[in-house]
């Protein structure tokens, strides 16, 4: 239970449906990592402590028991270094991911178990929905019914047993009625805003790692610029780079062995080819090309490509048509209707 309002409704729901009910919330802020900043609904920041109020207080009202666990340590270690290390590299990392495989859907739950909650079932308040393939015996993560909020982008990499214990209470839901639903029980956060995920803390908590201005280059090398660290720069970004040219220029390659930023026009954006590393299954391994239709950031569009595997941990995506903006660090998933077959890490382009 995050204290908002899809995780209390998930709660709630869960209650009415004759489940015993206990909640868990993670406290993950350690007091330390943004000095002198404040940030309201992020995921990660000072207002965790209002978030684990907001959940005591909805689990007061639900009559279930709250337990707050302490997990500062695994999330700095799986998501905050590893946050930090991709952005040194050159590479724009998607955390969410790495949280819920690592520490929403695994820490959280040994820790569970490690203080005395034994449990059947593990529910969250994500938009997704998990059913049983009786043909093949395998978990199968699908899309929520309320396509502008499903968030299978960010659970593609949880395991089949991952998988297999969890319930999402809201995924046969939209929005406003998971609102409606928590306003009906009186619950305070039925108007709390969306909570913002860690992106939201991406700068202040990049400042604290060393700064080392370099040049900013364009595609024939000619030094148009400096940046101010390629931590604070991602494949695709057009805004505060500070430099001037007849027509706007866009971050086309982050070069780290060279510290450098190196930008183009829109049209060099675009590619039709993109290799994907880390990868993780939902569905069965493919072994032959297949078709899929892959979505390579979250609020991108899913694309009509072929997912081509090239050796035991890796493959090639040909889209049909040029994707803009290819970033390495993102996620690809893949797609076969409302089914998500699998996904991995974006290395790189072609090749």
């Amino acid at each position: 239970m995050s204290g908002g309002v899809d995780s209390s409704v998930a709660a709630a729901l869960l209650k009415e449906q004759g489940y015993s009910v206990t909640g868990v919330t993670m406290r993950i802020w350690d007091d330390e990592g943004l000095p002198g900043k404040v940030i309201r609904r992020g995921c990660y920041g000072p207002g965790n402590e209002q978030d684990i109020e907001d959940a005591r207080m909805v689990a007061g009202i639900l009559g279930i028991t709250l337990r707050v666990i302490d997990l500062r340590d695994e999330f700095r270690s799986h998501v905050l270094d590893y946050f930090g290390r991709e952005y040194l590299r050159g590479r724009t990392p998607n955390p969410c991911i790495r949280c819920n495989r690592d520490i929403k859907f695994a820490a959280l739950g040994r820790k569970a178990v490690g203080i005395g909650i034994g449990f059947d079932h593990f529910a969250t308040g994500h938009y997704a929905r998990v059913e049983c393939d009786l043909n093949s015996g395998r978990h199968v993560l699908k899309k929520a019914r309320h396509l502008p909020k499903d968030q299978t982008y960010f659970l593609y990499a949880l395991s089949q047993e991952q998988l297999g214990r969890s319930l999402f209470p809201v995924g046969d839901y939209t929005k406003e009625e998971v609102r409606r639903k928590a306003c009906d029980l009186e619950l305070a956060v039925h108007a709390r805003p969306e909570s913002q995920d860690f992106t939201a803390v991406r700068n202040a908590f990049l400042e604290e790692d060393a700064v080392q201005p370099g040049p900013i280059l364009d595609v024939e090398g000619n030094t148009l610029g400096e940046h101010r660290g390629i931590q604070f720069y991602t494949i695709g970004q057009r805004k505060g780079l500070g430099v001037s040219a007849r027509e706007p220029l866009y971050v086309v390659r982050i070069d780290p062995q060279n510290n450098a930023i190196i930008v183009g026009r829109k049209e060099e954006l675009y590619s039709d080819e993109l290799t994907a590393s880390d990868l993780n299954w939902i569905a069965e391994k493919p072994v032959q090309p297949v078709r899929a239709r892959a979505k390579i950031r979250y609020l991108h569009s899913e694309a009509e490509a072929t997912v081509i595997p090239i050796d035991e941990g890796r493959v090639r995506v040909r889209f049909d048509e040029p994707q803009m903006a290819i970033t390495p660090g993102q996620a690809v998933v893949f797609y076969n209707g409302a089914v998500v077959m699998g996904g991995g890490t974006i290395e790189g382009g072609p090749g």
